[in-house]
């Protein structure tokens, strides 16, 4: 039996992509999951007795904290917080970039994750156990010419939750960054990039539910993986 049978997970950015990937893993293993998105909804297409959505922005307090409570009147705790939502853009010629670019790139991946990692600690806390969990992404390790923004956003979220986790582990709550190459989603939009060399979503959803299904003595940290395709 899987570790996340009624265990609740508060999922930012379950609308599409990884996360969605992921949120339909999670019903079929009998976990609970809370769908927090600003845009499309999944319980819009799917009826599920363990799944329910909230409409938010991860970036705006009182959002994040509506949503957590919404949260506890549905199942009643939260379990697991993944850390999924986030936006990204390219951006070659810093020169060229408008500040608020630059804001609600951090305010979505940084501000966000502190946002959300807030409010699963006070329910977390109590407890004396928890699991905190970031998609963070290879590009909180390694710079890209083309997107410094996004890499400074996720160099900062990598930061909070290396020192959040050093905190969390005396509280018993296990704090892990889950960070995959480059993954084809709808991410990338239009742009001209090899899509057919990089990581799936099933493939990094898959990681992600090895790294939630793990007993609560076991802590990983930090798990990094790439495509051989991409990597060749």
């Amino acid at each position: 039996m899987s570790n996340l049978k009624n265990k609740t997970i508060f999922l930012t950015g379950a609308s599409s992509g990884i996360g969605k990937a992921t949120a339909l893993s999670l019903l079929d293993l009998g976990a609970n999951v809370f769908d927090f998105s600003r845009q499309r909804q999944l319980a819009d297409e799917l009826t599920h007795e363990n799944l329910r959505s909230f409409r938010g922005d991860v970036s705006v307090e009182a959002d994040v904290q509506n949503g957590f409570s919404a949260c506890l009147e549905a199942f009643g705790t939260v379990d697991i917080l993944l850390n999924n939502a986030g936006i990204g853009s390219v951006s070659p010629d810093l020169s060229t970039i408008d500040l608020d670019t630059f804001e609600e790139m951090v305010n979505v991946n940084m501000r966000g994750v502190f946002l959300c990692n807030r409010e699963a600690l006070k329910v977390m806390k109590p407890k004396g156990e928890g699991h905190i969990v970031t998609v963070i992404s290879m590009a909180g390790q390694r710079t890209n010419p083309n997107a410094p923004l996004y890499c400074a956003s996720k160099f900062g979220a990598r930061g909070l939750s290396s020192g959040l986790a050093d905190q969390a582990i005396k509280m018993g709550i296990r704090v892990t960054d889950i960070n995959p190459g480059p993954t084809d989603s709808d991410y990338w939009g239009d742009r001209q990039v090899p899509r057919e060399k990089f990581l799936k979503v099933d493939d990094v959803a898959r990681v992600i539910v090895f790294v939630l299904d793990q007993p609560k003595e076991v802590l990983i940290r930090e798990i990094n993986f790439d495509s051989m395709k991409f990597l060749a």
